[in-house]
């Protein structure tokens, strides 16, 4: 099943494009410079492995700040699943943008379109339970709208953006403010409105945070049994999340298990690039 997100605003697209590019280029592309200032081509983008698409907006945007004159023919969707030698787009335009711009542009796609299998993968293992897949903030410096945007495309599901949208309150912010109650107490009272996730560690520790009536409560490395007594005791209270040695291979237990939400740093920092290749085709220049 494909999944098209929408992409993060595309001042953020574009931003992200123009770093990226300057980190590459500097004071220009020497090696570009051997090809014929006149010459033409057309080129194509293939997929060498099995992947999930993702990453069109930020190959767009390279190309559109680096040289408009570039077209590009997309031939799948973000969201699609590939098969080796799948043939992503086509590109036509001056050679010296073509190869310029490519090393950028397939950076953006084999980190994104791993970021996007990753996530596929957790996806299909909770397939047949109501349990959510969450990334977490464990993204790329620089890079995080584009992650979260690839794990959409996996068909997993995006926990707070950053600091800012968000209250999760953890083991040192738990000791900082002297215990779980005061610290839900003042972020109640400092940021009224605001969702807030408490962490516990414990089944006394999840108590407390029931009795408050938080808008979820995260259970951190929980025992199986100790997990299915948290599921029982806040089944139709508060929304409860799984953090903490989530993998591959015990995500479906964990989801069997009825828990609202899953979430794992895996999606974004366990990231394998996506063999992708671009090449001059040789039946078409002008």
């Amino acid at each position: 099943m494909s999944h098209s997100p929408a992409a993060p605003p595309q001042a953020t697209v574009e931003a992200e494009a123009r770093r990226a590019l300057d980190e590459d280029i500097g004071g220009g592309d020497l090696t570009a410079a051997l090809l014929p200032a006149d010459s033409s081509w057309s080129a194509r983008i293939v997929c060498r492995e099995s992947a999930v698409m993702a990453g069109r907006p930020w190959a767009d945007a390279v190309y559109a700040a680096l040289d408009p004159r570039v077209t590009i023919d997309w031939r799948v969707r973000d969201g699609d699943a590939l098969v080796p030698e799948t043939l992503i787009c086509e590109l036509s335009g001056p050679a010296r943008s073509l190869v310029t711009g490519e090393r950028t542009a397939l950076n953006f796609l084999q980190t994104l379109a791993g970021t996007a299998t990753r996530a596929r993968a957790f996806a299909d293992a909770a397939a047949g339970t109501p349990t959510q897949i969450l990334d977490t903030r464990k993204t790329l410096p620089g890079l995080r709208a584009a992650q979260k945007y690839a794990v959409r495309c996996g068909g997993c599901v995006n926990h707070r953006q950053g600091l800012h949208d968000a209250i999760l309150i953890k083991e040192n912010h738990v000791m900082a403010c002297g215990g779980i109650t005061p610290a839900v107490q003042t972020a109640r009272g400092q940021s009224p409105g605001v969702a807030i996730i408490v962490e516990v560690e414990n089944l006394g520790e999840l108590n407390e945070a029931l009795a408050l009536d938080v808008d979820r409560i995260m259970v951190d490395n929980f025992s199986p049994p100790e997990l299915a007594d948290a599921v029982a005791r806040g089944e139709g209270c508060t929304p409860l999340e799984v953090s903490g040695d989530v993998t591959l291979a015990n995500i479906a237990d964990l989801a069997a298990t009825g828990v609202d939400y899953i979430s794992t740093g895996s999606l974004t920092k366990h990231v394998q690039a996506i063999d992708l290749s671009m090449r001059f085709r040789t039946d078409h220049s002008a």
